[in-house]
């Protein structure tokens, strides 16, 4: 199978297909995931080619959902379940948390859970509260869980099989409002490491850190930066947990300077953990403090108010200024 263009869903598409023919203890899970094909379609066709005992629909129970997850982990399968917004996934919070995250140090390593959470995530779509949230954080806190999140085409299709082969559970990151934006898939590369960020614009006057949808805000800002001259190398994180911090203060190093970019509240998100463990690596090498860009703390605003809550193009280069300024 050559490289082809495609968007971003129909890549995730085509990933869970290719498990699913390879691997028969590949299963999907979700509301809605079989007959419609998922509320954004990114299951659309797998049940009518794989059936209804490969790709199932479940009742509306996102505890349910993960708790038969695991289950079917325990007995050997490879469940990929989907929740269907951001916002929903709290009722599985209990499961995934105290069961999904634990169960591998509980049993001393005996017992493997390779269950993937897909989770739609992040605004931009004109969606109410519970359908436009960030909540990766929350999942990042907790040991034993492990937080991607592709910001395009190729990367959503080899991170998807790399999750479902890991054998520990890994919450599946999906940017909705990047699902139709169209990148290059080689389905023949080798994919980087699943939790290796990336530099997808070199630069050499700031770094702009970030993952899933701000990636894109990111090349956009440093393509503004670029014609008032200046350099700015642009970071793709990919995985929240664990962070290449790594590949982080190699850039840093070379920049002197760093904006973390991500749509979730700035208050104790990740940008938080890349600022103090950037500050500690890189304290002689920083020519400013490490600067956050992201939502206010706050719950999420109806739809008409959603573009003055989530980081701009602006609100990214005023931190950039702000940073050159020291």
């Amino acid at each position: 199978m050559a490289a082809e263009k495609m968007a971003l869903a129909k890549a995730i598409n085509e990933s869970l297909r290719r498990a699913l023919d390879a691997d028969p203890k590949v299963l999907i899970m979700g509301e809605d995931v079989g007959k419609l094909g998922g509320v954004f379609r990114v299951t659309d066709g797998l049940q009518k080619d794989f059936g209804d005992s490969r790709v199932i629909d479940t009742p509306l129970a996102e505890s349910g959902i993960v708790g038969t997850a695991i289950g079917l982990a325990l007995r050997g399968y490879r469940p990929v379940v989907e929740i269907q917004f951001d916002g929903f996934v709290f009722p599985a919070y209990d499961q995934i948390v105290t069961q999904l995250a634990k169960m591998h140090a509980r049993s001393l390593g005996k017992v493997k859970l390779p269950v993937v959470v897909r989770i739609p995530y992040g605004g931009g779509i004109g969606a109410v509260e519970h359908h436009s949230e960030s909540p990766e954080a929350l999942f990042a806190h907790v040991a034993g869980l492990k937080i991607v999140s592709p910001s395009n085409a190729s990367d959503a299709y080899w991170m998807m099989q790399q999750a479902i082969q890991s054998d520990d559970p890994v919450i599946y990151f999906e940017p909705k409002r990047r699902y139709w934006d169209k990148g290059e898939v080689d389905f023949e590369a080798i994919p980087a490491p699943l939790h290796k960020a990336q530099v997808v614009r070199e630069g050499t006057d700031v770094t702009l850190a970030a993952y899933g949808p701000m990636v894109k805000l990111c090349h956009e800002v440093a393509a503004a930066a670029a014609e008032e001259g200046k350099s700015l190398e642009v970071l793709d994180l990919r995985s929240v947990s664990p962070i290449d911090f790594d590949s982080v203060q190699a850039s840093v190093e070379k920049t002197g300077r760093l904006v973390v970019v991500h749509e979730a509240p700035v208050f104790f998100g990740s940008g938080a953990e890349i600022a103090a463990r950037i500050t500690e690596r890189c304290f002689y090498h920083l020519e400013a403090p490490v600067l956050r860009v992201g939502g206010y703390h706050a719950p999420y605003p109806p739809a008409r108010l959603e573009e003055a809550y989530l980081p701009d193009l602006d609100r990214v280069l005023d931190a950039v200024d702000r940073s050159l300024a020291y």
